[in-house]
């Protein structure tokens, strides 16, 4: 992918103790770069915005993301985590609660690169369930997404460039580039 600012090079991405689990390391490494590209496009006046009445503002949403990755690494999936109430940073403006984002996701990434088999396959408490800590942590990428895609049309909404995540966008695009917008882009083998 093209991030004009990559916060976990490929090269610092460390090596699971079992290589049948080196994807959710990788996977968890390219989503918080994802999400680093879109909080990093915000400014601090864009922090209050919200769309509608019934909508979270801007931070809202990136205060709750850093709040709930804790509870899931922490309560979840069993992860040694910082103290809730440090979570968040002083200060509150989109790069300070980026970095402070990928921080503490550097941490994780050398914990969970360092689980077995068992450790991922055991079965955990997940609110009212009990499912696997791979099952979980899916669950946490995929929570992860649905924020990002909301701050993405909050961005769009502000007239604010929208990073490229997975592709080209209206607003990135660079050579060799290749998005499927078409029926003979689809029907490639």
């Amino acid at each position: 992918m093209k991030y004009e600012h990559t916060a976990i090079a490929d090269a610092d991405v460390p090596a699971a103790a079992n290589r049948l689990f080196q994807h959710l390391v990788k996977t968890y490494a390219s989503e918080v770069n994802k999400l680093d590209s879109v909080w990093r496009e915000f400014t601090a006046e864009d922090l209050s915005f919200k769309p509608h009445p019934r909508s979270s503002t801007v931070g809202q949403i990136i205060e709750h993301e850093l709040l709930s990755e804790r509870r899931f690494f922490a309560e979840f999936l069993g992860l040694p985590e910082v103290p809730a109430n440090e979570v968040l940073p002083d200060d509150r403006s989109p790069h300070a609660l980026a970095a402070r984002m990928v921080e503490l996701s550097r941490a994780r990434l050398d914990f969970l690169a360092k689980q077995d088999e068992e450790w991922w396959l055991t079965v955990r408490p997940f609110f009212d369930v009990e499912r696997e800590r791979i099952w979980i942590f899916w669950r946490r990428v995929l929570h992860t997404a649905h924020h990002r895609a909301q701050l993405s049309v909050y961005l769009r909404l502000l007239n604010k460039t929208v990073p490229s995540i997975y592709g080209p966008t209206a607003d990135v695009r660079w050579e060799g580039a290749d998005p499927t917008q078409s029926v003979a882009a689809a029907s490639r083998k």
